[in-house]
C-alpha cells in the first residue's frame, strides 16, 4: 500500500496539482485500500474533523489576519525605519538591518511570507542601489524571513503543538534563542560579505533622528509586548494573545495611524480566509493521512529500515533533522509537519527526548527547506514578489544553508541553546 500511495500522490505532485490534493487522494487511497471499499469512508471525514478540532489551532487565523493588517498598513515600515537609523551606517549595516528587521517583523506576525513582502519590498532596491548583488539581497531576505518559524508567534509551531500535544508557550519561548543565534550569523556573514564585496556604508544617522523613529516605532514594538510578555505574564494563552494582536493592529491601522480604512477590512478579512481555508484543509487532510499510514504500521516499517531502535538521542535527532529538511525542500512546510511528526513521536518518547527541543531542531529544519531549492515555499513567495526567474533566486542561498545547518548542528549538541529560556520561565 506504501508502494501506491507515494506513487498517487508523485503523480499527482508532477502533474502540477496543488499539495492538498495529492495529500486528500493519498489519504483516500489508504482508506479504500484499509476498508476494502468505500463502506468506511466516513472514518476518513472523521479524522479530518478531529484534526482541525483543537482550539489551539484558533491561534493561526488570529496571526494571519494580523500579520495581514500589519503588512498593509505601517507598521511594518516604522520597524524598518528604526533598525535602518540605528544600525544602517555600520560596514554591511544595510544587509544587517534588513535581517533585523525581518527577525522584529517575525515577532510579530509569525509568517515567512508576510515577512518577505514586508521587509522584502522596500528594502531589496535599497540594497541594489546600495552596491550589494542580487543574488546575496534574495538570499539574506528569503532566509532572514524564515526566522519567523523560529521567534514566536509561530505558526510551525503552533501546529508542531498541536499534533505532538507539546506545550505550545513552551515552544515559542524556546525558538526565541536559536532565532536569536541566526540572526547574529547572517549578521556576521552580511558584515563580512559587505568588507570583502567593498559595499559602500550609509549615511550615519543623527541621534534626532534615532529618536524620532524610535518613537514612531513604539506602538509597532507593542507587539511582541502583547505576545511574549502576555503569554509568559500569565495574562495570555497563545490563542487569546492572537486575538489580542488582531485587535490591537486594528486599533494601531485604523485609529492612530489612520493607514487603513474600515472599508479595507473587507479585503484584508477576504485573503486571511482564503490563506487559512488551505492551511485548514492541509491540517486535516495531513490528520487523515497520518491517520492511514500509522494504522498500517508505514512508519515502523521505515524506522526500522533506518536501525532508529539502536540510535541514542543524538542519533534521533540526527534523523528527525534530515528528513524534515529534506521533506521541505520538496512540499508545503505544514504538510511535512503533519505527515512526519506522528511518525517521530513514539521514537521521541522511547529515547527520553525533550519534545520541546525536538519542536525547535523540526521548526528550524522547516524553515531550512523552505528556503532550499528545489521547491522551498519560500523561493516562490520571492519569484512571485520580486518578479525574478528561479534561477537568479537561489544563486545566493548556498552559504546561508550552510549558517542554517551549523545552527542545527549546535542544536542537537547544545540544546541549552532552545531550552535556556524555557527551563528559566516554566522550570
Amino acid at each position: 500500500m506504501a508502494v501506491k500511495i507515494a506513487t498517487i500522490m508523485i503523480v499527482l505532485l508532477l502533474a502540477g496539482f496543488p499539495m492538498m490534493v495529492p495529500l486528500l487522494l493519498g489519504a483516500f487511497y489508504g482508506f479504500y485500500d484499509l476498508f476494502n471499499g468505500f463502506g468506511k469512508m466516513e472514518f476518513m471525514v472523521q479524522q479530518m474533523l478531529a484534526g482541525i478540532r483543537p482550539a489551539s489551532l484558533i491561534a493561526v487565523p488570529m496571526f494571519i489576519l494580523a500579520a495581514e493588517i500589519m503588512t498593509r498598513g505601517q507598521s511594518a515600515n516604522r520597524l524598518i525605519d528604526l533598525v535602518m537609523k540605528f544600525i544602517g551606517h555600520i560596514k554591511g549595516g544595510l544587509a544587517v538591518s534588513t535581517a533585523t528587521a525581518c527577525t522584529l517583523f517575525g515577532a510579530v506576525s509569525g509568517s515567512t511570507q508576510a515577512t518577505v513582502v514586508a521587509v522584502g519590498s522596500p528594502l531589496r532596491p535599497r540594497m541594489l542601489e546600495a552596491g550589494y548583488k542580487d543574488s546575496f539581497v534574495l538570499a539574506l531576505i528569503i532566509n532572514a524571513s524564515d526566522i519567523a518559524f523560529l521567534i514566536p508567534p509561530s505558526i510551525g509551531m503552533i501546529i508542531y503543538g498541536v499534533i505532538s500535544s507539546t506545550s505550545i508557550s513552551e515552544l515559542f519561548i524556546a525558538g526565541v534563542g536559536p532565532g536569536l543565534l541566526l540572526l547574529v550569523c547572517f549578521s556576521t556573514y552580511s558584515i563580512v560579505y559587505a568588507t570583502i564585496k567593498g559595499v559602500p556604508t550609509e549615511p550615519k544617522a543623527t541621534w534626532k533622528e534615532r529618536w524620532m523613529s524610535a518613537r514612531k516605532a513604539i506602538w509597532p514594538l507593542g507587539f511582541p509586548v502583547i505576545i511574549v510578555g502576555g503569554i509568559y505574564g500569565g495574562i495570555f494563552s497563545p490563542t487569546e494573545a492572537a486575538a489580542a494582536c488582531v485587535l490591537y493592529a486594528l486599533i494601531l491601522e485604523i485609529i492612530v495611524f489612520k493607514s487603513l480604512k474600515m472599508a479595507d477590512i473587507y479585503s484584508i478579512a477576504k485573503s486571511t480566509g482564503l490563506i487559512t481555508a488551505v492551511v485548514f484543509i492541509l491540517v486535516g487532510a495531513g490528520a487523515a493521512f497520518s491517520w492511514v499510514i500509522s494504522f498500517a504500521n508505514i512508519p515502523q516499517e521505515i524506522l526500522s529500515s533506518v536501525g532508529i531502535d539502536d540510535m541514542g538521542p543524538k542519533g534521533v535527532l540526527a534523523v528527525i533533522s534530515i528528513a524534515f529538511f529534506i521533506g521541505c525542500m520538496f512540499v508545503d512546510p505544514i504538510v511535512v509537519i503533519l505527515v512526519l511528526v506522528p511518525i517521530f513521536v513514539p521514537v521521541v518518547e522511547a529515547v527520553n527526548l525533550d519534545p520541546v527541543l525536538v519542536g525547535t531542531i523540526i521548526t528550524l529544519q522547516v524553515a531550512i527547506g523552505s528556503a532550499t531549492p528545489p521547491f522551498g515555499c519560500d523561493i516562490f513567495t520571492a519569484i512571485a514578489v520580486f518578479r525574478r526567474p528561479y534561477m537568479d533566486v537561489i544563486r545566493g542561498i548556498f552559504p546561508f544553508t550552510v549558517i542554517l545547518l551549523f545552527v542545527s548542528a549546535a542544536l542537537i549538541f547544545f540544546p541549552q541553546i532552545a531550552l535556556f529560556l524555557r527551563d528559566l520561565a516554566f522550570r
